[in-house]
């Protein structure tokens, strides 16, 4: 169990994620190359990704939020994730659900974030 200082920053994990999975730190690389427009922040350290799996097969599912259920960009932000993800080598395939449960809140966000954004 990871202590309270090793835990991940940024979203709680509906699912864990698959963090022990040799492809895992390179899916987070090409999460963290997808911005929401209105936000100068990418989408991982918004805390808007909840879920990275990874199966024995190297699919990969990604359950993922947005900042509010009306964002202009709610049909097109998955298909950006998905095309980011995708070329990751050794990536088969990518498949990125949305869910409004928990709904994101700004204590999602990592502390990176934050400081970006001037709340730290």
């Amino acid at each position: 169990m990871a202590q309270p200082s090793e835990q991940l920053e940024g979203a709680p994990l509906i699912t864990p994620s698959s963090t022990d999975h040799p492809l895992y730190d390179a899916v987070v690389e090409a999460c963290r190359t997808v911005f929401d427009p209105e936000i100068p922040v990418n989408i991982y350290d918004l805390g808007l990704i909840y879920t990275i799996e990874i199966d024995a097969e190297n699919a990969v599912r990604i359950i993922m939020t947005l900042t509010a259920p009306g964002c202009p960009v709610a049909g097109e932000m998955p298909g950006w994730l998905a095309e980011a993800v995708e070329p990751v080598a050794g990536v088969r395939q990518v498949d990125v659900e949305i869910t409004w449960d928990p709904p994101w809140g700004m204590d999602m966000m990592s502390d990176e974030a934050r400081l970006e954004l001037g709340f730290m």
